[in-house]
């Protein structure tokens, strides 16, 4: 029993820490982060940061030794453009030598370098090489502590928002990234459809409606064709209060967003101080760095007006650099892109099968959104009446997906809002068809399992008809983008031969191979199961009757040769002959053989185990070191801010002083030597001292500081601590007289009493002992200066007054004992007795409580009498 106990208390503080546990969304951007906390209790809105910002720039930097994040990891871009990283969104999974790895290098004086897989990693000016997926993990771990400081525990469930056009490679990478931050994937969420979640929140649709979200990003440009209507359940029964959101189709552009822009408009600068001063910059990574963050600035600013102003301050060759800039000579310089912005809105409608008519509205999401230029265009394509302005451009995605990981964590009760997403890629799974003769060329078979806008969270099976073990691949079917592979999956099926070898000994026919292939919700295509099954015949008496009738009507259970080699692929697990379920041949299923299944990533693969935990290590010995110099600055700021505490204190010569008061001649002078010395010490060694050192230098003046607050202390806590002790001594004396006369009286009217004669002694024997100790070492303290070592304690009189209150209070707290019941004489007088003696009971009862009140009462007014206050 005591064992199951410990259990049961073991389970329930683990399933309290899971039901109380918190839910982070993050919307990494390739300018912002945006971060929101779904915590019970706590309200639901954005994270703020350190700077009580509600959006984080995508940065992480180094200052020499110091790591800097978000706006101060941006802002010394220019005096260390090797050691700040900006845009890592362009990054993810992105091969070496691929199309998005040339615009990153366009756009950023980062040095890249390639890693073992073949992704791109950047090196520090140091030579320290740091992966894209360890950079912006670090990223993460730093919106984690923000978190946890917010939610007052331990934050470990994340859902990240991604662009539906991501790649199973770049999900791969996200994944990552937030395994080696040491936070968990809850899910990963298109960012269109987290919008549309926002939008949700507060909506109801009684008929379906269809919009559109255009999301203008730093990184690009996407479109996304939503359905909102009433959610159903299996029987097609509308459910109350809940929504359903089913995405219909994606349109998108991978490089036309608000990094673009901001790309044009610092070559525009560029171009303008080369002609001014004959100069070729292009080279100069701080030029290049101080350009591109004024050229941001810029933007903004011609976002709302119609010119700006640029100024830098020593651009190069020490020359300072001031130009104005109008929009119609941003737009000028951007005309190519105008074409660009509304084709995503085209592609999504076009996917979904919808004309624009059926669009309600384009709901208008992202920073770039804002850019008047992206307006124009959208608002010419669509027209004006179908643009929206409904939800908050920067935070509707990741409330959105904090909406949705809270539904998942099962931990909240949000409104129901069920999510029904699509794939943007075909699919399609390749293996190699068995030869017919030796020797033969084997054929490759592609069979397309998921067509681009396929249901996230769907499966298929595919059935095969093999002999030995065999790979089978999962690929997109044409290249996602330009240098990128196709292949991304591969899983060989172990032990096939031993498996239908048991099978067939075991009586089974046809044995078959089945492989489930799943779309996740999170957007993953894999090979969950393979296992290997047959049919087998019923050989009781009635099976085989039933085999017997049965046979002339049925037909053969096998598999055409050349369908088994190819494989078939089923929505479901199905018969592999419909001739044969309709057979009356009676078969029983037995359990099928699950075979191995050993994956593999032929391309661009994830990381392993071991680089995710070198990459944890890493950040975590960052982390230590950092936690180390905070330390360490702590203990050096709080020893700077002691030594002038003191020193005020020393110099402070007034005969009132508190700290002359309490203090002697030789203490001040010692404490004056261990100042000046410590302060000397500040002076010369302060800039290389350990933690332990500015430690081991405050404990030495406290050490003589100590004492003379000690007699502070106690000067100002005696009067009452004296008070406390004089008002329980009142108390006592009262409750003590009260109670011996109320003993007299019930022994007189022969009542039994409620205390004894030896608990009364005892609690006056108490009382005497306290009021002797204190009055005695009450006199011996008023012969103490305020400069000398109290004799009494403030605590030791607490304590000792403690003991008393307790003593009285158990008095106080006794019941009073029923009177003796005496031998009935007649009914009567059995009830009469019973009556007085109840009366008298209660008399009794009451006096007693009357005589504690009046105890109380008087001990009460003895403490705000001024009279008593001025004796004490």
């Amino acid at each position: 029993m005591t064992r199951l106990f410990l259990f049961l208390c073991l389970w329930l503080s683990l399933w309290s820490e899971r039901v109380l546990g918190s839910v982070l969304a993050i919307d990494y951007g390739a300018d912002f982060i945006k971060a929101s906390l779904m915590k019970p209790g706590q309200p639901f809105d954005v994270l703020l940061n350190r700077d009580s910002k509600r959006k984080m720039q995508s940065t992480v930097g180094w200052k020499h030794n110091d790591r800097l994040f978000g706006q101060d990891a941006a802002s010394i871009a220019g005096r260390f453009p090797l050691d700040s990283f900006s845009s890592l969104k362009f990054l993810q999974a992105a091969p070496y030598g691929s199309e998005a790895a040339s615009f990153y290098a366009s756009i950023s004086t980062a040095d890249m370098v390639q890693t073992e897989r073949g992704t791109v990693a950047l090196r520090r000016s140091d030579g320290t090489e740091w992966t894209v997926e360890e950079l912006i993990a670090m990223q993460f771990a730093y919106v984690r502590e923000l978190a946890e400081s917010t939610a007052g525990e331990k934050v470990s469930d994340v859902i990240v928002t991604v662009p539906p056009y991501y790649t199973q490679f770049e999900r791969d990478a996200v994944v990552d990234a937030i395994e080696i931050s040491g936070l968990r994937t809850l899910a990963l969420i298109n960012d269109g459809t987290a919008v549309a979640v926002n939008y949700a929140m507060t909506r109801s649709f009684p008929t379906p409606e269809y919009h559109v979200i255009f999301d203008a990003g730093a990184s690009s440009i996407r479109a996304t064709v939503v359905e909102f209507s009433a959610a159903s359940d299996s029987k097609s029964k509308v459910v109350k209060d809940a929504t359903q959101i089913t995405v219909h189709g994606i349109g998108y552009d991978r490089y036309t967003g608000g990094t673009e822009l901001t790309r044009r408009l610092r070559d525009l600068l560029l171009n303008d101080f080369q002609k001014r001063y004959k100069r070729d910059i292009s080279n100069d990574k701080r030029a290049m760095a101080k350009l591109w963050k004024e050229a941001g600035r810029v933007k903004t600013i011609l976002s709302a007006n119609n010119e700006a102003q640029a100024t830098i301050e020593s651009l190069a060759y020490d020359l300072d650099y001031k130009g104005k800039f109008t929009r119609a000579e941003f737009e000028a310089a951007c005309k190519d892109l105008k074409l660009h912005y509304a084709v995503p809105i085209l592609e999504a409608l076009a996917h979904s099968g919808l004309k624009l008519d059926n669009i309600t509205s384009v709901i208008l999401a992202g920073g770039a959104s804002r850019t008047p230029m992206i307006q124009d265009a959208v608002k010419a394509a669509v027209g004006a009446n179908k643009l929206a302005f409904n939800v908050n451009a920067d935070e509707a995605a990741v409330l959105g997906a904090a909406l949705h990981g809270a539904g998942l964590s099962r931990q909240f009760k949000t409104k129901a809002i069920r999510i029904t997403d699509i794939g943007p890629y075909d699919i399609q799974v390749s293996y190699q068809a068995e030869s017919k003769q030796p020797g033969a060329r084997p054929r490759t078979i592609n069979s397309l399992v998921f067509p681009a806008g396929s249901k996230t969270g769907t499966k298929k099976t595919l059935t095969f008809k093999r002999q030995d073990d065999f790979s089978v691949k999962l690929a997109y079917k044409t290249p996602p983008l330009r240098g990128y592979p196709t292949d991304f999956l591969e899983a060989e099926i172990v032990g096939v031969g031993e498996a239908i070898k048991n099978l067939t000994e075991a009586g089974a026919t046809d044995p078959v191979i089945k492989a489930t292939v799943m779309l996740s919700e999170s957007g993953f295509a894999s090979l969950r199961d393979a296992i290997v099954t047959g049919e087998f015949k019923d050989e009781s008496l009635t099976g085989k009757l039933k085999d017997l009738f049965g046979k002339g009507s049925s037909s053969s259970a096998s598999v055409d040769e050349t369908t088994a080699d190819v494989g078939t692929v089923e929505a479901d697990s199905t018969a592999t002959s419909s001739s044969a379920e309709t057979s009356a041949t009676a078969v029983s299923k037995k359990e099928p053989i699950p075979l191995e299944i050993d994956t593999k990533f032929p391309t661009i693969p994830p990381m392993s185990v071991a680089e995710k935990r070198m990459g944890r290590d890493r950040l975590k010995a960052i982390d230590a070191e950092e936690a180390s110099k905070r330390r360490r600055e702590e203990a050096r700021n709080t020893l700077e801010a002691y030594v002038y505490r003191l020193r005020d204190l020393l110099e402070d010569e007034s005969t009132e002083a508190p700290f002359v008061k309490c203090s002697q001649s030789a203490e001040r002078k010692a404490i004056s030597e261990k100042l000046a010395e410590t302060y000397a010490w500040l002076q010369e060694h302060g800039d290389d001292a350990t933690t332990m050192e500015y430690i081991d230098k405050r404990t030495a003046l406290e050490s003589l500081e100590r004492p003379i607050v000690h007699r502070y202390k106690e000067i100002e806590e005696f009067p009452q601590a004296l008070n406390n002790s004089q008002m329980w001594n009142w108390s006592s004396r009262l409750f003590l007289t009260d109670a011996r006369l109320n003993m007299t009286q019930e022994l007189e009217a022969g009542l039994p009493t409620k205390y004894t004669k030896e608990e009364l002694d005892e609690f006056e024997k108490v009382l005497k002992e306290h009021e002797s100790w204190l009055d005695e070492w009450v006199e011996k303290q008023k012969k103490v200066k305020m400069n000398e070592d109290p004799v009494i304690l403030s605590s030791e009189m607490r304590a000792r007054a403690k003991v008393l209150e307790n003593h009285l209070q158990k008095l106080y707290r006794k019941r009073t004992p029923k009177p003796a019941t005496t031998k009935k004489s007649s009914a009567s007088a059995s009830s009469g007795t019973a009556s007085t003696s109840a009366g008298t009971s209660e008399a009794t009862s009451e006096s007693d409580t009357a005589s504690a009140g009046s105890s109380s009462s008087t001990g009460a007014a003895s403490s705000q009498d001024p009279h008593r206050h001025e004796e004490l």
